[in-house]
């Protein structure tokens, strides 16, 4: 992973804003995002949305200057312990720095923020059909939340305001 620091988005940094907005469009752009770009409103709008969200957690990945990973993450509430929970919404790294365990050291730092905010879980979804994240997912110790569960069919339903 060579050069590959992870550090905390701060969403008033014009240049992390500048490296949000590309990351999450290369992941729109992928197979497991949308499959094109996202459309010029959203990219415009992206920063202050998040801006506005008051549990925006967002890591991102550097080589150097070069943005090359993305977590974008929200704070929830796990009421059957009690305490915070992190959602991985978003984790992405452009295509030619996959493999090399950027993801990896992306998890390892929502991780640790979970950790420093007494964090009952991490969660998030996963297509189906996205194998390599799952088996990422599956080696950093995600499940079904039983003991010993691996990724298991879960629903993730939505409905379209």
């Amino acid at each position: 992973m060579g050069g590959v620091t992870v550090i905390d988005a701060d969403l008033t940094n014009p240049r992390h804003q500048e490296a949000i907005v590309h990351l999450v469009n290369v992941y729109a752009r992928d197979p497991m995002g949308q499959g094109r770009d996202l459309a010029e409103e959203i990219r415009r709008d992206l920063i202050s949305g998040l801006r506005r969200h008051p549990a925006t957690l967002i890591l991102l990945a550097f080589d150097g200057d070069l943005p090359v990973g993305i977590a974008v993450c929200f704070v929830g509430f796990s009421t059957f312990a009690a305490r915070p929970l992190i959602n991985i919404h978003d984790l992405a790294v452009v295509p030619e720095y996959r493999g090399q365990g950027v993801g990896r050291a992306l998890l390892d730092h929502v991780e640790a923020k979970g950790r420093t905010l007494g964090c009952a879980k991490l969660t998030l979804e996963v297509n189906a059909d996205n194998l390599p994240a799952q088996a990422l997912y599956t080696q950093f110790g995600f499940g079904d939340g039983k003991p010993g569960g691996r990724i298991g069919r879960v629903w993730f339903l939505q409905k379209r305001l």
